[in-house]
Parts: structure tokens; sequence; C-alpha cells
């Protein structure tokens, strides 16, 4: 426009920006000997340096930008004057070279000059723009580091977003992470710990392999060997991915949480009749994912097929009742109100020995590698010794020992008692380190269970604190708390470095006969018929299974299931997995 431009030494034209008035936003024509200016400048300011969105190794960013190219490019072919072109995309070069701070400047300028439709359509087209797909820009192990810090459900919607997203959430590095964070732990961040389900996991793979032996073709001799020159290559086993474990172990979790459960029962039909009176009542259990174990009243040690069952046999010896047992891979040992305790082969069901010693009733027993320990009514604990064969004898309890629990990596051994208290022995020296009850916050009636646990925290108040033991525990392998069960409704929890009860578990209007626990959960019977689960960190009732109709004397507990035993004879194992 006339009296726009001013002539300067050097030849070339200043363009001034025109004035806005109220109802137009003049734009300038092409200007001649524009080039003049623009081609110093894009030789001043040649950038050598990318930015993010433009870097050529983001390969994401390419991908976006070649189709706005082309838009742009097919827009461009389509106005009418070649000067037009020219004039739009000497406008480009230069915003192109300019540097950041020149940018801002120009862009305030272009914005100031633009009406609200343009403004409204910069809006839209700034939407799209300004989304980063940070997944593909950023370095595969920046990226896995992101996803790590999500939780269950975001992983899985990000897996939702894109193929590449997908491929990068399902990661077994991310997914190793999460059960690294939840697997036999209990999560500080969600809240949420997951089952082992080690040996059914191992079993499994086992039962897989022997599968693809069978399937595996025999060696071809030499003649079918010449008919068909292409060799049968056998599959490798796979490694399942973490996705799935986790997955899998989840699933049992939330089973858990929300009580869904197939009831199975194991019954003694030939010493079971519904409606008897005087069945043999049951008063320990043990299982694994193979075998069931039960000691009865009437001295029965039965054994049981799991995934069948089916009775698989009896092991006939003792005259009395059967109040304790314990079995691992390779023996079976049991305690009973004959006096004695056996071990026994029970696969054949051979008594390979028995131990005499107790002066009465044999209550309970434990056993690891090298020791075998039991406490009987005549109120003293018996621990033999497999590689001295030898058997000394820990006394202190003024009544009978209802329960032992040997803890391997401390060399240390709690009893519970008939005298209200839970006593800690060092066996090395083999005298007691503490006694917890008495007057004051323990027990007042009989401790029928004791369990010692390592754990990092409890949730709830100030009362519900860290073990001033934990670290150091952890460090050498010790128990940092107790729980103890009894006769006067209760079940506690024991600070083992104070001796202090820190939380008790109201719920049962019965006395509490047994206990079983593991990283998570506890589960109790009572003799109010009942069995209950408990959080183990919170101490919240999670469920009440009510079913029986007697008292309950036992309770087993696995990852993905427990069972129950009582008056009435019949096992009922409450499985989470299906």
């Amino acid at each position: 426009m006339p009296g726009d431009e001013e002539d300067r030494e050097d030849g070339s034209t200043k363009t001034q920006m025109p004035e806005k008035t109220p109802t137009s936003t003049p734009t300038p024509g092409p200007v001649p000997g524009l080039g003049n200016v623009v081609a110093p400048f894009l030789s001043r300011h040649a950038n050598k340096r990318y930015c993010y969105r433009h870097h050529p190794d983001v390969l994401c960013n390419q991908q976006a930008d070649e189709s706005r190219m082309t838009e742009l490019q097919r827009d461009m072919e389509g106005l009418d004057k070649e000067e037009d072109r020219q004039a739009i995309s000497h406008v480009w070069s230069v915003f192109s070279a300019a540097p950041t701070d020149q940018r801002l400047l120009i862009l305030k300028g272009l914005l100031a000059q633009c009406c609200y439709p343009q403004l409204s359509a910069l809006s839209d087209m700034m939407k799209d723009l300004i989304r980063i797909d940070f997944m593909s820009a950023l370095p595969p192990e920046l990226a896995f580091k992101v996803l790590c810090y999500l939780d269950t459900g975001s992983l899985c919607r990000a897996a939702q977003v894109s193929r590449h997203w997908k491929a990068m959430a399902d990661d077994d590095v991310v997914w190793h992470r999460m059960c690294e964070q939840h697997i036999d732990r209990k999560c500080t961040k969600c809240g949420w710990g997951l089952p082992l389900l080690e040996k059914k996991r191992l079993r499994d793979s086992k039962k897989a392999m022997e599968q693809r032996a069978k399937q595996r073709p025999r060696k071809r001799t030499a003649d079918e060997m010449e008919g068909n020159g292409t060799a049968e290559v056998t599959p490798k086993r796979k490694t399942r991915p973490w996705k799935e474990v986790y997955a899998e172990r989840y699933r049992v979790e939330l089973n858990w949480r929300k009580g869904l459960y197939k009831l199975v029962e194991f019954r003694d039909e030939q010493t079971l009749e519904d409606g008897d009176e005087d069945s043999d009542s049951l008063l320990c259990l043990q299982f694994c994912e193979q075998y069931l174990i039960t000691g009865s009243q009437s001295g029965r040690v039965t054994v049981w097929d799991v995934e069948s069952g089916k009775m698989l046999r009896r092991l006939e010896g003792h005259v009395r009742a059967v109040n304790a047992l314990k079995y691992d891979q390779t023996k079976l040992v049991t305690a009973s109100a004959d006096h004695t305790v056996r071990i026994w082969n029970y696969r054949t069901g051979e008594c390979i020995t028995t131990f005499q010693g107790h002066e009465d009733r044999v209550l309970c027993l434990d056993f690891d590698q090298t020791l075998i320990a039991s406490g009987s009514a005549d109120n003293n604990i018996k621990v033999w010794d497999f590689e001295t064969k030898s058997c000394f004898t820990l006394r202190g309890h003024t009544e009978g020992v209802n329960d032992v629990k040997i803890h391997s990596r401390s060399r240390t051994l709690f009893s519970a008692s008939e005298d209200q208290t839970v006593r800690m022995w060092c066996l090395r020296t083999k005298r007691c380190l503490r006694v917890f009850g008495g007057e004051g916050d323990g027990h007042v009636a009989q401790v029928e269970t004791v369990i010692p646990l390592v754990l990092d925290h409890l949730e709830g108040g100030e009362d519900y604190h860290h073990s001033e033991a934990a670290p150091e525990a952890r460090a050498n392998g010790s128990p940092t708390h107790l729980l103890s069960a009894s006769l006067d409704n209760n079940i506690k929890l024991w600070d083992v470095a104070t001796g202090r009860c820190v939380r008790t578990l109201f719920g049962h209007v019965e006395g509490v006969w047994t206990i079983a626990a593991d990283t998570f959960r506890i589960v109790s019977g009572s003799h109010d018929k009942t069995v209950k689960v408990w959080d183990l960190q919170s101490g919240r009732c999670w469920h009440t299974f009510s079913g029986p109709k007697k008292p309950i004397c036992c309770v087993g507990l696995s990852d993905t299931r427990f069972a129950s035993g009582g008056d009435d004879g019949i096992v009922r194992m409450y499985c989470f997995d299906d």
C-alpha cells in the first residue's frame, strides 16, 4: 500500500505494520526486494540445532509431520498465483530460521493480526499439535521407567492407547517389576499383595514338560532321514510372561478379598456317617498341593489326595489321640496322647522311629532340618537333635505346653502354654529369653497357638507402630512379631523386641483353638463353630465362614486355599484359585 514503505540505503524496503481498522485487518501483498532481506536473514540465523519435535531421530513426530506437510503442499498448489506461493514460502522460511526469541516475537505479531475465526481455527489445530507421544519419543529404558510408576489399572489402560503402547505396557520388564512389588509382600503404595504360588507353578510346569515329552517325536532311522531331509525341531520350553504370572495371582487375591471360593469336603465314609453324634474329631491337619494329612481323636492318621479327594492310606500305630502333626517332602512327624512322637514315611505308611520321653500327653510338635521339638502336658519341652542324636529339655512353663514353633534362622523356639503365657527360648543357650503375657496386656486364659512372623510395618494408628527390632531382625532373619490365640476368645499380636502386645483381634465369641497365618492374612478356628479370615496388616476381619455345626479344632492355610477340621470329623477346604 502506498505510504507503508520507507527507502533504505541498501535499496531494500522496510515494511511497516499496517494500522488496524474497526472493520478489517489489511494484509500486505508481495513486497518488491523482499528476497534481499530474507537471504541474509536466513544465512545469519541458519538453525543447525534440532528441537524435540523436529529431531530426525524422533520417528513418531516425523510420521505425524509428514501427513501435515502433504496437506500443506496440497493447499499451496491450490493457490492461483506464483507470487502468492513465493510470499508464503518466504514467511515460512523466515520463521523457520529465526531463533527462539524472535519466533515468539513473530508469533505475537501474527496473533495480533488474527481475527476471531482464525484464532478459533488455530485453537482447534493446537489440540492435536500439542499432543506428544512420549512413549515413542523416549528411549526404551526411560519409557519402561515411566511405566514402572503406574499401577495395574493404569498399565492396562495404557496398553489400549496404541499398538506401540501395548507392546511397551505388556513388556516383561514392566510386569516383572510389578511382580517384585506385590508378590509375597504388600505394596505400601496400593495396599495390595499377591500370593506366591511357587509350588503350584513348579508343579504345573513339570506337568507341561512331561506332556511335551510324551508328544516329542521319536528318533528317526537313517532310511527315514534319507526319505525326508527336513529334521523336525522339538519346540523349546516357553517362559510364562510376567503379566500372565501377575494376572494369575491377582485373580487369586481378588477371590480372597471378595470371598469367592469352591468348597471341597473330605470325609472318611468308613468311620463317619451323617448325623453321627460320636464322629471322630479331627485335632490336627496339614495340606499341600498334593496331600492332605489329618490326625484324629481315635489315634488315626489319614493321608488324602487333594486333587481327587480320595483317601490314600491310614497310618496305624498311635493308640490314643493324635494332637499334632507336621510333614515335609520326606517324612511325617506326629505327636500323640500316648506320650510318644513318631516319624513316618507317609508315602508308604511305614513308621520309621518312635521317640519316648514325656511323662504325659504330647500336645504339640515342630521340626526343621536338624531338630524336633515337642511340648507336653507335663509342662516341659523336649528337643531332639538329629545330628548329635541327643535330647534336652526346656523347663519354665507351669502348666501344659500347647504349641511350639522353631525359628531356624534365629535359632529360637516359641512356646504357648496353659499358664496363659508365651515364651521365647534360645536353642543355643537353652534359656528363656522373654515371656509374653502375664498381668496387664496378656491373655486371661490358656494360650493354644503361637506363630512367629517377620513384618515390616502395621497399618493403623500410633499404637500400630513399626517394630523396633524390624531392621535388625530382617538382617539376621529373626521374627519381629508373634501371633497368639487363646481360649479367652482373642488373638493377640506381640512385638518381639519389647514383649508388648500391639494389637488384639476381637470377633470370636468363644475360645480360639487354632490359627494359621502367612504374609497377608490370618485364619482362625473357634469353639463358636466359625472360621474367620483376617487381614494381617490392618487386623480387619474380611470374612466369617459358619458352615460347620461343631467346634473348629484345626486349620491350615496356603496361598490359594485354607482348610478347617473339627469335632464333626469333616475337612472343609475353601479353594480361591478356581
